[in-house]
């Protein structure tokens, strides 16, 4: 513990605990950065990963060369969270404008990326501009994608402020909006040019949120690291108090399995679909209740939980790995009910999912955990059953938790 004099109890910070105009700064370790490397076509690109690396936002930017203008997208929901140490880390001056828009994933459409790019036109950006995403996914990929066509491709740097843009989809290139006829489906693969990922920026996202992100880490231990499943398994509720050093633990693990599959299989022809763990189901979710009923996270919760019933309905998931699945995603707390809509409406949605190939629908499957493949010969009528009992199975098992409680 450090003391820190003259400091007026009105300005005490997190992690100081002030008494009498002296701030003691409490916890205090070594900051430790690490810096995982993404292959890409456009050439490889680092994300800079550990507490405190938003304080190195000017430092990291200023090695990637020089531009005439910084052009930070973000929403006004996180920019009142985390403008501050953001515009502080970017060093930020009047060479650069701040541009938001609604995050929501009902936004997140061609509209948008239009009030975007006609954002920056206004504010004078050039080709030699930088475009500087702060956010969580939704802010990534319409940034992302406003970046990749605004006159033909400006640099694009990666702030992600929630746990699933940390650990997923501020790596890879993904970029994309929505479509009333299904989810991501106009967008490109444009990979960004540095990604800053501060786990401390997490402190401010709403309990729903963070829990709902922690759905990506599950599904990272599902399809790649059995070993980090069973320290889930076993520090859960440290990882839901957002303590220090599980999160510390946690986001570079998962930065490093994304980076592998991306790194191996860029533009998903076939390794980088096992990521899509779950998210056939879930899309069709978003899609039928016109993304206004989960949070990107909540809607992967319940896709895993029926990815995992279906692998084993085919008898490629044993019962216990499909156990031990469904408790560690119901550990993430009470998600947003099933919609009440007839599986068919749910296969129509999948059908406009982007794995589909010549009508077949494809699913990312898990024979252990650990591991993960796609399969395309998956009869219709075993999804449609699927589709039909895991909502009753899961509100089955949690009003005989509460029984059990009560």
């Amino acid at each position: 513990m450090v003391a820190r004099r003259n400091c007026p109890d009105a300005q005490c910070r997190p992690g100081m605990r002030c008494e009498r105009s002296v701030c003691y700064i409490e916890n205090v370790s070594p900051m430790k950065w690490k810096r995982i490397l993404v292959k890409s076509s456009a050439g490889p690109y680092s994300v800079v990963a550990g507490a405190g690396a938003i304080r190195r936002a000017a430092q990291e930017i200023a090695a990637l060369g020089r531009f005439s203008s910084v052009q930070v997208v973000s929403s006004p929901k996180v920019w009142r969270a985390v403008g501050k140490p953001v515009q502080h880390g970017l060093q930020f001056s009047n060479g650069g404008s701040i541009h938001l828009f609604d995050d929501a994933e009902s936004a997140k459409n061609l509209h948008s990326v239009e009030e975007i790019t006609r954002s920056l036109c206004r504010a004078g950006a050039d080709r030699q501009s930088l475009v500087v995403a702060v956010g969580g996914g939704v802010v990534g990929d319409v940034a992302g994608f406003a970046a990749a066509v605004f006159l033909r491709g400006v640099k694009l740097v990666h702030i992600p402020t929630t746990v699933v843009s940390q650990v997923d989809s501020s790596i890879g290139g993904k970029t994309g909006v929505n479509l009333p006829e299904g989810k991501n489906l106009v967008g490109s693969f444009y990979p960004p040019r540095l990604v800053l990922t501060d786990p401390e920026l997490l402190r401010t996202l709403s309990d729903r949120e963070f829990r709902g992100g922690l759905a990506e880490v599950i599904k990272h231990a599902i399809i790649a690291d059995a070993e980090m499943f069973a320290a889930l398994e076993k520090d859960m509720d440290k990882v839901l108090r957002r303590d220090r050093h599980a999160l510390g633990f946690l986001i570079p693990r998962n930065v490093r399995i994304k980076a592998r599959v991306v790194s191996r299989d860029e533009r998903e022809s076939g390794l980088r679909e096992v990521l899509n763990f779950g998210h056939t189901f879930a899309h069709a979710l978003e899609s039928v209740t016109k993304y206004r009923r989960y949070q990107h996270g909540e809607a992967v919760a319940w896709g895993m939980m029926a990815a995992a019933f279906l692998g084993h309905e085919l008898g490629l998931t044993r019962a216990d790995d499909v156990s031990r699945i469904v408790a560690l995603i119901r550990r993430l707390g009470p998600l947003p009910p099933w919609p009440r809509v007839p599986a068919t409406a749910l296969l129509r949605a999948m059908r406009s999912d982007k794995k589909t190939r010549a009508g077949v629908l494809r699913f990312v499957l898990s024979p252990r955990i650990g591991e993960a493949r796609s399969y395309d010969t998956v009869p219709l009528h075993v999804v449609e059953r699927v589709l039909h009992f895991t909502p009753r199975l899961i509100s089955a098992s949690d009003k005989f938790s509460r029984g059990r409680h009560g």
